[in-house]
């Protein structure tokens, strides 16, 4: 390995919209820690939503480091890092090609000790992802850091945190194979849902917005694909369709979560998958939530099993990425790419390469 440098590059949030490409120390590693070389990083929706609003209510604030999906290679270690018994995964090694997630949870809270580590009370966030470095601090490495397979490559790991969200919330609802199933919003997280559900043999109906993610529906098996920009016929499409036995909302709009509870058939299940802004609120038909005896299910972020689940999934060719990966970009790019995402949604991912 190569001796490392002084500086590196890294995507520095400044506010609203303000993100620059800037020259930053490395960073100094404390005991436990390892140092990646970032291969692969991916934008996200929930990256776009902190550079429209300059800022996240419990991972950032700026000025700080941006992005959390990213893979790549462990080039500095500094002293113990942990048994990693409970993993049963070997201590890694300078050279080692790992995965890390964008959280770590503390293992030993309530929530913890009741495999809802989503929810630790002391759950830590890491964000970093552009930049030709990232420190993983000691929980990390000991709590969600993972060895790579190695024929996968670093653009195909990179989508292990995004996917390990949808497979916990697809483990809310527990899809069945033969359930009729309709997914409100065609972002990546859509997609996924998506692709997932037709894998576990559901009839799936996507609904989004612009032509790519409609196409990328279709290719990755939508029995039926509606266009939600013509009014809003696709309502009354789905209200005259098939009986919907689940109901996917992924678009985070308050309207279309009180719509999703009035699609979905007596005795069927909702997952209110979308994150609303901070003071929305939802107005529901109590009748039709008790006499329907309607299912509602909220899944927040994922758990170190979700991410385990999500890099064999995609290590066994359940979701293959780049289906996914629409362009990419430098690092140098990533300030205007954002800046066109806010206008435009001819992306569904870029890959952001550091070299």
């Amino acid at each position: 390995m190569s001796e490392l440098p002084n500086e590196m590059r890294a995507a520095i949030l400044h506010g609203k919209q303000d993100v620059r490409i800037e020259n930053v120390p490395l960073p100094v590693l404390l005991p436990g820690e390892l140092l990646l070389k970032i291969e692969a990083a991916l934008t996200c929706g929930t990256d776009l939503k902190v550079f429209r609003r300059g800022d996240h209510a419990t991972m950032l604030k700026p000025p700080c480091p941006f992005g959390h999906e990213c893979a790549g290679t462990v080039v500095a270690l500094a002293g113990e890092t942990g048994s990693r018994a409970h993993r049963d995964v070997p201590a890694f090694e300078i050279g080692t090609r790992v995965v890390v997630a964008n959280s770590a949870p503390c293992g030993a809270c309530y929530w913890c000790q009741r495999a809802q580590e989503n929810l630790c009370a002391d759950l830590q966030f890491l964000n970093g992802a552009y930049a030709e470095y990232l420190r993983v601090p000691a929980r990390f490495v000991e709590r969600n850091t993972y060895l790579l397979p190695e024929d996968l490559a670093f653009e195909e790991a990179a989508m292990t945190e995004p996917l390990a969200c949808v497979l916990h919330g697809l483990e809310e609802l527990a899809p069945q194979a033969g359930e009729r199933a309709a997914v409100i919003g065609l972002g990546p997280i859509g997609l996924l849902f998506v692709a997932l559900l037709k894998a576990r043999g559901c009839k799936v109906i996507g609904v989004g917005r612009h032509a790519p993610r409609l196409e990328l529906a279709r290719k990755l098996g939508a029995h039926s694909v509606l266009d939600a920009d013509t009014d809003d016929r696709w309502v009354a499409t789905l209200k005259t369709s098939e009986k919907l036995d689940l109901v996917i909302e992924a678009t985070g709009l308050p309207e279309v979560w009180s719509l999703a509870l009035n699609l979905v058939r007596r005795g069927g299940r909702v997952n209110l998958f979308g994150g609303c802004a901070e003071g929305s609120r939802v107005e529901l038909d109590t009748r039709r939530l008790h006499y329907d005896q309607l299912t509602i299910r909220s899944s927040f972020h994922h758990r170190p099993a979700d991410i385990q689940a999500a890099l064999k999934a995609i290590a066994a060719g359940v979701i293959k990425p780049r289906e996914f990966i629409s362009e990419e970009k430098a690092l140098e790019e990533l300030p205007m790419l954002f800046k066109e995402m806010l206008t435009t949604k001819r992306q569904v991912k870029a890959l952001i390469r550091m070299t």
